[in-house]
C-alpha cells in the first residue's frame, strides 16, 4: 500500500462490504493513491440521499481527494452522481470488479479517461467472488456465492443495480472456505442477492440445498455454517434435509417475505402467498425445532390499507419471526410500483413500520427470556460480546478470545442482550 491509500466508504448490504473488500486489493495493485472511494447503495430513496450527504462529507474532509462513486446507486442513476461538483469519476458495478478499471484510476490518469464507465449490467454472466476468500471479523467470515436477481418485483431496483442472478461454482465456493477455516474462522455465511436462485445458472443446475450439503460434507472442521437471506418459496428438498439433519447449519434463518396479505403481495409480485409464509415456518420448525427466523416486511406499499397492513403484522405472530428488518414504503423511479397511483400517506407508513417494529421487540425479548438459563455455543464477535446459534447477543463481564466458541449459559436480559 503506497503513502496515501485510498479511503473507502461502504454503504449498503453485506455483498457491497464483500466488494468493498475486493475493491482495496484492486485499487492497491494498481498503485491507486489520494482517492476516496464511495460504494453506494440503492434499495431505498433514502439510502441513495445518505450516499450524496456521505460523498459531500467526504470531499469537505478531503478536499485534495479524486472522489469516484460505485455501487448500486451509481449503476442505477449514474447521471445522479455524475452532475455533483464533488464527485470525480462513476463507475458500475461490473466495472469496479475489474483490475483495467482501477489501473484506470491512478492518480495521473483520473480526469484523463472516461469520467463515467457504467455499462449494461444485464450483460454480465459472471461473478468476481474469486478476487478475495472472504471478509468479516477476526469471527465471522462471509463468502459471496451469487450475485444478481432474475425476478421483477415491482418495487425492487436491485436487479437494475446488480443484474441478473449468476453463481459461484460449488468447487470455488467449498475451497475458499477450506482456506478461511485454514486461517481459523469459526463461522461462514453464504451470501447472495437472491441466495436460494443459487445454481440455476450452472451446469446440471444444482440447489442452494445441494451447496449447503456440500460444504458440510467437504469442510468437516467448519465449527459453522450460516446462510443469509433467503426466499423461503425457493427452499429446496436438500436444504430442508440440511435444516432437520445437520448441526452445523444455524438454525436461524431470514426470510425475504416482505407482507403478510395475499392481494399486496401479488401487486409487488411475489412468489409466495401468506399461506406459503406460514407453511415454510411451520415445517421448518418441524424439522429444527427452536429456529429462529428473521424477515424483511415492507410497511405502506402502494395500495396498502388497514386491513392489508393487518396481516402483515398479523404474520409476525403467524410466522413466530424474531429478527424484524422493517422498511417503510421508499418510491424508487424505474419500478413498477412507482406508477401506482394509490399512494400511501407519509405519516401513516412511519406510524404502521413503528407498530411493526414494536412487534418485532416484543418477539424479540420472548425469544431472549426462552434463552435465559438454556446452555449456547457462543462465537465471541470481540472480547465482550458473542452471539448464540440463533443470532441473539450475548454479553460477557469477563473478556473472552475473540472469534471463540464459548459455552455458557445466560442468567438475565439487558436492553434486548443476554447476558452471562
Amino acid at each position: 500500500m503506497g503513502a496515501n491509500p485510498p479511503v473507502f466508504a461502504t454503504l449498503g448490504c453485506r455483498l457491497n462490504a464483500y466488494e468493498t473488500e475486493a475493491m482495496k486489493r484492486l485499487a492497491d495493485g494498481a498503485g491507486v493513491e489520494g482517492a476516496v472511494v464511495v460504494n453506494t447503495c440503492a434499495v431505498t430513496a433514502e439510502a441513495v440521499r445518505k450516499a450524496r450527504q456521505e460523498i459531500r462529507k467526504l470531499r469537505r474532509e478531503n478536499p485534495d481527494a479524486k472522489v469516484i462513486v460505485t455501487g448500486c446507486a451509481a449503476q442505477t442513476e449514474p447521471e445522479t452522481f455524475a452532475n455533483m461538483d464533488e464527485v470525480d469519476a462513476v463507475i458500475g458495478n461490473h466495472e469496479k470488479m475489474s483490475p483495467e478499471t482501477w489501473a484506470g484510476l491512478a492518480p495521473d490518469l483520473i480526469g484523463q479517461t472516461e469520467r463515467v464507465r457504467v455499462n449494461d449490467i444485464m450483460s454480465v454472466t459472471e461473478t468476481a467472488s474469486h478476487l478475495i476468500d472472504g471478509f468479516g471479523t477476526r469471527s465471522r467470515a462471509y463468502v459471496q456465492v451469487q450475485n444478481g436477481c432474475d425476478h421483477r418485483c415491482t418495487f425492487c431496483i436491485i436487479p437494475y443495480g446488480r443484474g441478473n442472478s449468476r453463481s459461484v461454482p460449488a468447487g470455488v465456493v467449498v475451497d475458499q472456505i477450506k482456506r478461511l477455516v485454514d486461517r481459523g474462522f469459526n463461522e461462514v455465511v453464504l451470501t447472495g442477492v437472491d441466495l436460494t436462485s443459487w445454481g440455476a445458472d450452472l451446469p446440471g443446475e444444482p440447489r442452494l440445498g445441494d451447496l449447503v450439503m456440500r460444504i458440510l460434507r467437504l469442510v468437516p472442521d467448519l465449527p459453522r455454517l450460516r446462510i443469509s437471506s433467503i426466499d423461503s418459496i425457493e427452499a429446496d428438498e436438500n436444504l430442508m434435509l440440511a435444516i432437520a439433519s445437520e448441526p452445523r447449519l444455524m438454525p436461524h434463518l431470514h426470510l425475504s417475505l416482505q407482507h403478510g396479505d395475499d392481494l399486496i403481495l401479488k401487486r409487488m409480485k411475489r412468489r409466495h402467498l401468506r399461506d406459503d409464509a406460514i407453511a415454510f415456518c411451520d415445517e421448518a420448525r418441524k424439522l429444527r425445532p427452536g429456529i429462529t427466523f428473521g424477515a424483511d416486511i415492507i410497511a405502506g406499499f402502494p395500495t396498502e390499507t388497514d386491513a392489508h397492513f393487518e396481516n402483515s403484522l398479523k404474520l409476525v405472530e403467524d410466522c413466530d419471526l424474531t429478527w424484524l428488518h422493517v422498511f417503510p414504503y421508499s418510491k424508487r423511479e424505474g419500478t413498477p410500483a412507482a406508477k401506482i397511483p394509490s399512494k400511501v400517506d407519509g405519516n401513516v407508513i412511519k406510524a404502521r413500520a413503528a407498530r411493526l417494529r414494536a412487534a418485532g421487540d416484543a418477539q424479540v425479548l420472548r425469544h431472549l427470556q426462552a434463552q435465559v438459563g438454556q446452555e449456547h455455543q457462543i462465537l465471541m464477535e470481540n472480547p465482550t460480546m458473542g452471539r448464540t446459534a440463533h443470532f441473539a447477543e450475548v454479553l460477557f463481564d469477563t473478556p473472552q478470545e475473540e472469534g471463540a466458541l464459548i459455552t455458557a449459559t445466560p442468567t438475565r436480559i439487558v436492553d434486548k442482550q443476554l447476558v452471562v
